[in-house]
Formats: structure tokens, sequence, C-alpha cells
């Protein structure tokens, strides 16, 4: 592993080259859609308030997921100082936020850059005591001893998964016993059929306004009940499932869709299971 700007590169060589199609492309499309920035308001606000007014509602819907995760899914179970994994953490405002809470961070990502990525974590580091670690890995090998950590979370992250049994069972392995495997804000559909709809509507979306289907990895894309199913029988977990609340328009969405005969629109839900005693 090398160092650099306060982030541990721990991705080889060879998985870099895999991986620097995807990056180009994922960080092409993330610039033109104005998901990052190079002022300090735009990160301290997230994920409550999106101050470059581009993605505002995605923000808003971020931002109930993380307010139901906080209260409901890691304050009854974590003890303050827990040491927790950001899996795919992006900018890290979810790292951000967790360390003000009394936690203990540490934020893994594929992207290191400054406008997007680990780098962007400079922004904080005045409205913290001590910058939490950044280390720029791969979900399914991650650089960390076994049972280190009271949680990891995958946070709008799990669908960029390409072997999602093996991230799974690596974040499992990282985990303390009784710690606590979380999977939020990853889109769920009823049915593959309309995961798969999806996949390919946002890729010719993504090709027409970007000029890249950002398509050179296949990942994981989506969850149904069949895949979670999959996975408890292959890792043998159990999942616990928390639905937050998004509103009325929100909740009304499906059955717009059915009457208007589209496609089923993504829900989010918040998966959680907890490892178990040896």
């Amino acid at each position: 592993m090398s160092e650099g700007g306060g982030i541990i590169d721990a991705l080889p060589q060879a998985k870099a080259e895999h991986y620097a199609q995807f990056v180009e492309d994922y960080e092409h499309i993330r610039v033109a859609e104005g998901r990052g920035s190079y002022r300090d308001d735009f990160y301290l606000s997230l994920p409550y308030r999106d101050v470059s007014g581009r993605n505002s509602e995605q923000w808003r819907i971020r931002a109930r997921t993380f307010s139901y995760l906080m209260k409901r899914v890691l304050a009854p179970v974590l003890l303050p100082n827990a040491l927790i994994l950001d899996l795919g953490a992006g900018n890290c405002w979810m790292s951000f936020r967790l360390a003000n809470a009394g936690y203990r961070p540490v934020a893994v990502d594929l992207r290191s850059n400054s406008y997007d990525g680990l780098g962007a974590a400079v922004h904080f580091q005045e409205h913290l005591p001590k910058l939490f670690p950044r280390f720029r890995a791969e979900l399914a090998h991650l650089p960390f001893q076994s049972e280190q950590f009271a949680a990891a979370i995958f946070n709008a992250s799990f669908h960029y998964a390409e072997d999602a049994v093996a991230a799974l069972a690596e974040a499992m392995r990282c985990l303390k016993s009784g710690g606590y495997l979380v999977i939020c804000d990853t889109p769920w559909y009823a049915s593959d059929e309309s995961g798969f709809d999806m996949v390919q509507e946002r890729r010719r979306n993504f090709m027409e306004k970007h000029g890249t289907a950002s398509a050179s990895l296949e990942s994981i894309e989506f969850l149904t009940d069949e895949r979670l199913q999959t996975f408890e029988e292959q890792l043998a977990i159990r999942w616990t499932v928390h639905s937050p609340s998004y509103g009325l328009r929100w909740a009304m969405r499906p059955y717009l869709a059915r009457v208007r005969n589209r496609r089923q629109p993504a829900r989010f839900r918040i998966f959680v299971a907890r490892k178990e005693p040896a």
C-alpha cells in the first residue's frame, strides 16, 4: 500500500487497470450531473440540503434514509466510538456525519479525486478534531484484518459490486462477532424484469446525455427479494428489512406506474444482517 494526500491506496495496479474505464466513465457522468463541488458548504450540507439545487430530490431521499439509519438502526445497537466501515464512501459525507455523531468511520472507495471522491473529505477537515482514515480499495478485497468493525455500511454503493456475494462476505469478514452489515439506498424491485428494464433505460439515457453507457463493468445494479434470499443461503445470514418513509407522493409511485402501464419504479429499503457468534 502507498499513501498520498492522506489516502491509503490499497488497490493493486492490475485492479486499478481493471477499473480504469469504469472510473473514467463514472467520474465524467458525476461531473456532468453536478454531483460535486469545490465549495465547503456543498459538502457540509449533505445529505440534508443540496446547495447546487441540481439533485435536490435525490438528496431528499438520501436524507430520509440516513436519518432513519442513525436513529432506528445504528443508535439502538452501537456504542459511542464504534468503528464503522463506510463502503463506497464517495465524497465521504456519511463518514463525516458518523464522526460528528461520535463514531469512528473508515471510508473506502475506488475513487480518490477531490471533486467527488475520497479527496473531497478535505472539506470536512476543519470541522473534525481529526479526519477519518480513507482507503482506495475494492469492495471484494478490503485491506483490513478480520473482526475489527462494529458495522459495515454499503451506502448507495452495493449495486456497483461486480460479485455481490464476495463483497458481502468480505464485509462480514471484517465485522466483529455481533457486528452489523447494512445495505441502504440500493434500488429494490419486485421482479428482475423491472430491474433489467431500469438498467437498459439508464444506459440509453447516459449514452444520449453523456456519450457513454457507463457499462464497462457488469455489476449487480439492483436487489430483489430472490437475490436477498440467495445471499442469506450462501452466507448463512438473516436480513431484517426496514422501510423508511419518503412521503405520500413517493409511496404512490408503484400504483401510478401500474395505472399508466409502466415498469415498476425502484424502492429503497434498509437491509440489516447481524454477524452471529461462531
